[in-house]
This record gives C-alpha cells, structure tokens and sequence, in this order.
C-alpha cells in the first residue's frame, strides 16, 4: 500500500482503511469516464447487497434510476473534496452509518479535517486513475472513516463489525467490472481508429 495516498490530509489517522486497486489495459482517461459513468448497481451481486441490506436493517427502497456511479454519490449527498477530470475524484461526508436510512452530509473541504461534531462518523473516499504506461492504468479506491467521539466509535466499530461483510465485496465486484467495460470500450476505439 502507498505510503501516502490522497486520503491523507483528510483522514490521516483511520478507524477504518480499505484500499484496492486493479490494472487496466486501457488509459486513463477511458479507465476513469467508465468509472465515473459506471452504474455500480447494474452488477447483480451489488445490487443483492444493497438489497440485503435494507432487509436486515428494515427499510423500504424507493425505485431508483439507473445513473453513473459520481451522480449516484452526489445524490445520495456525498460532497466532492477534489475533483481532477480524467484522474482523481474524492468524495467525503459525515453521517450515522449505524442507522437504517443512513443520511450523508456533505462538509466541504477545507472544513473535512477539522471537522468534529459528536456522534458522528467521517468518510473519505476515492476514485483513481493512473497511468502505469501506455494503454496501461492502474484503478484504485480507497476508503477511510474515523469517528468524532469514543461514542460514535463504539456504535461504528459494532456497525463495521458486520457491515463490511458487505461493504468490502462491494469493491471487489465493482472493480473488475469497471475494467472489462473500459477494456472493452478502449479495444472497440482502437479497432475503430486502424480500420
């Protein structure tokens, strides 16, 4: 693992680290458009969780429409902390992540380190694309959440405890997705420009 990563003016010390990366065979400017556009629920076994989920925790889903993954977040209230096009996207918020319909505030961010309100939980979170060489990029995500008190600690490490049962396979699935739909994507372009 990197010994510095994005994530570490925002979340330097972590409760929680998860971090996972995948080469690809395309560059990337492709790698990241795939990922940002990417519907992370169009995979079946993303979507089973999410739906689990909800079952476990009691909660009714409202229909949702099919949207890239960075509007997804957006809608779901996380804030944007840096945006690099084609390279970098952090995302950040503050939220309870314990309670059923889980509320994600976004903090802008230059207030994102300071931030301390009690009883709360802030995460970090990144999407990256960097080039390994040509055609080659390296897809990586990482997360981060701390807690703002020794309460909201406890809640969260109890959360976490079965959470990230799903929460984890969540990046093992979308990543390899993300790389065949970029890979196939950059294939199609470059037979397009020899033919």
């Amino acid at each position: 693992m990197p010994a510095d990563t994005p994530l570490d003016e925002f979340i330097p010390v972590p409760d929680v680290r998860e971090r996972y990366a995948i080469e690809v065979a395309a560059p990337p400017e492709v790698v990241f458009q795939v990922a940002e556009q990417f519907d992370f629920q169009s995979v079946r076994l993303v979507r089973a969780i999410f739906t689990l989920r909800a079952t476990l925790m009691r909660v009714r889903v409202p229909p949702r429409q099919p949207r890239g993954f960075l509007a997804e977040m957006e809608a779901l209230g996380w804030g944007c902390l840096v945006r690099r096009p084609g390279e970098l996207f952090i995302g950040g918020a503050a939220c309870q992540p314990w309670e059923p319909e889980v509320k994600f505030r976004p903090i802008p961010a230059a207030d994102f380190a300071a931030f301390a309100e009690p009883n709360q939980v802030k995460i970090a979170w990144t999407l990256e694309a960097r080039t390994l060489g040509p055609g080659r990029t390296r897809l990586a995500t990482e997360t981060r959440a701390v807690a703002t008190d020794a309460q909201a600690r406890r809640r969260f490490r109890r959360y976490w405890r079965w959470a990230r049962f799903g929460i984890i396979p969540i990046r093992w699935l979308l990543l390899p997705a993300i790389r065949k739909q970029a890979e196939r994507q950059w294939r199609v372009a470059e037979a397009g420009r020899v033919a």
